[in-house]
């Protein structure tokens, strides 16, 4: 993203007005830098920035400014939980499914691995469609195409089923790589607590989406209980109206030359560990909404209760994934707590294949907590081991483009080595074992360091 587009922002005005009084002298609140005149956002870049405001907008009431950021609050928070809902209630529904279309387990586990295809097509593009278009644009515009996928998937042929959930993992995928960006321009001083929210948000509703799937699908049938959900994605489309003004004038009509595309992250030892990280710890999270409930279901936990576990491991996750953003962000080094919330699959998955039955909550508890402690440092770590707003928008692209590509073998494999050794027991081997590289990633990921040296 081009740093104008960065900090032209209501929301990083209010930042200003209550940081103004604490932050350090000679450092610019918005870009970090110091100030070639030693005076807080007196910086060349703020200067320029905060000259290109528009008329009045500085003279603009507190209460006013506050409301707007409340506003994208609203439109940030609502984003983040259609980001896992309209896909992971599927898993919960994956049996009624494969029943009513007669899919097989490798066929019904591309209902999982396209969502993840398209996170790895257009998330190297989002970077650029969000300096061509505006990020609240674009935004808006994913929104849009998400609901027209979740009305499609929900007609009654199989090809419309696969479409539709291709086109919901393609919107999804563009607010993935933007939102960390976003919150990164309009809350700077935020950043932890932002992520919290908004990590919170997306494993919360995830975790509705798990729970409630099958009770709504008793009624109507699996199809009805997914068009459910195209209420959030058209609420959250007209949550991001209000930001479009913002986006009147993108990138270029603001006087940036072009996209700028540092390249470091490609060479980078740190940005390939960053990125391994983010798939193995992806491979977790979607090969256990996909074939968890199933896993349950067979070794005699009804469909309904297999579901509920299933919203369990998310309520898990949405508690890891609020806390370890504040912890991580006080930290210089994280590779403890990157390797600690990686053993916390190795248990889970491990349980579930040797453990008993009885303990079936335990594991899946820790399985959640894992996913999501590991996503919410991935997300940090965008940020964590970047330099510029530019690094992090490039690292934050290739993690989740190359990450998802290898996440979206997982499902598929899952289900296709269940397929040919007629048994859960193999396949829960094989992720107990990728456990193991997660933890080795997970450190290396989280040691101190970043993907450009000065």
């Amino acid at each position: 993203m081009n740093k104008t587009n960065y900090d032209s922002s209501v929301p990083s005005e209010i930042e200003a007005d209550v940081h103004s009084s604490s932050s350090d002298p000679g450092t610019d609140y918005k870009t970090g830098q110091s100030s070639p005149k030693g005076r807080p956002g007196q910086g060349a870049n703020s200067r320029s920035s905060i000259d290109n405001l528009e008329q009045g907008q500085n003279s603009r009431p507190v209460s006013s400014r506050l409301g707007a950021a409340a506003l994208l609050i609203t439109a940030i928070l609502l984003t983040a939980a259609t980001l896992r809902s309209p896909l992971t209630g599927v898993g919960s529904l994956i049996g009624e499914i494969q029943g009513s279309t007669g899919l097989s387990h490798t066929a019904s586990g591309m209902l999982t691995t396209l969502p993840l295809i398209a996170f790895a097509i257009f998330a190297l593009a989002a970077p650029k469609l969000g300096w061509r278009f505006g990020m609240e644009r674009t935004m808006f515009c994913c929104m849009i195409i998400m609901t027209a996928g979740i009305l499609l998937r929900s007609m009654p042929n199989i090809p419309a089923l696969f479409l539709g959930t291709a086109l919901i993992g393609s919107a999804i995928a563009v607010c993935n790589v933007l939102l960390p960006g976003l919150i990164k321009r309009d809350f700077p001083h935020r950043v932890g607590l932002m992520t919290s929210l908004y990590t919170s948000s997306m494993n919360g509703w995830a975790a509705i989406a798990s729970g409630i799937s099958v009770p709504l699908s008793r009624n109507a049938g699996w199809r009805s209980a997914l068009i459910y959900w195209v209420i959030l994605s058209a609420v959250t489309a007209l949550a991001w109206i209000p930001q479009l003004r913002r986006s009147g004038d993108p990138g270029r009509a603001r006087g940036a030359s072009s996209y700028h595309k540092t390249g470091a992250v490609w060479k980078s030892a740190i940005a390939w560990q960053v990125t391994i990280f983010m798939g193995f710890q992806s491979i977790m999270f979607y090969i256990g909404i996909s074939w968890l409930p199933e896993i349950l279901h067979e070794r005699g936990m009804s469909p309904a209760t297999a579901g509920w576990m299933l919203s369990l491991m998310q309520i898990a996750s949405m508690a890891g994934s609020f806390l370890m953003p504040l912890i991580a962000s006080r930290s210089q080094s994280q590779k403890g707590l990157a390797a600690g919330s990686s053993s916390l699959f190795l248990l889970g998955f491990g349980g579930i294949w040797l453990g008993s039955a009885a303990l079936a909550p335990l594991f899946i508890a820790a399985i959640g907590l894992g996913c999501g402690t590991t996503f919410s440092l991935v997300i940090l770590f965008f940020a964590l081991r970047s330099r510029t707003a530019d690094q992090a928008a490039e690292l934050s692209g290739m993690a989740q483009s190359i990450g998802y590509l290898l996440a979206a073998v997982g499902p598929t494999l899952f289900g296709f080595i269940h397929d040919k050794s007629g048994n859960w027991s193999v396949p829960l081997a094989t992720i107990t074992g990728l456990s193991l590289v997660t933890i080795l990633f997970g450190y290396a990921a989280g040691r101190k360091g970043y993907i450009e040296p000065k």
